[in-house]
């Protein structure tokens, strides 16, 4: 009986077992999605984003923005026309793509706050 051949999905060199796996590989973790959420409607600098998440560390928020922007999710763009220098972040065309998703992880969070925060 021959083996039946093990199909991945592969991404920016990695590999991946399923679908799901490959999305969760892509914004899975604790911080990924907050910082996608909070760059929805708008652009923001490093220090407004440490605002919006005080509860991340500022190795952590680094470490994760040059994942998103490595994934091509997230641009950073730095302008150096006069100091102080001032980069910006905001989603990528690619980013934008996961409005929805977010958007539905955000809702789905605020239904289980409401109604099954007792339990």
């Amino acid at each position: 009986m021959e083996k039946e051949a093990y199909k991945t999905l592969k991404f920016k060199g990695n590999e991946y077992p399923c679908c799901t796996s490959l999305t969760m590989g892509i914004i899975g973790g604790k911080w990924k999605t907050v910082i996608l959420y909070h760059l929805i409607d708008k652009k923001l600098r490093y220090n407004e984003l440490r605002k919006e998440m005080p509860m991340v560390t500022e190795r952590t928020l680094s470490l994760q923005l040059k994942a998103l922007e490595d994934d091509g999710l997230v641009n950073r763009k730095v302008y150096t026309s006069k100091p102080p220098l001032k980069v910006e972040y905001s989603l990528t065309s690619f980013g934008k793509t996961l409005i929805p998703l977010v958007k539905s992880i955000a809702d789905w969070g605020d239904y289980v706050s409401e109604n099954h925060s007792d339990e």
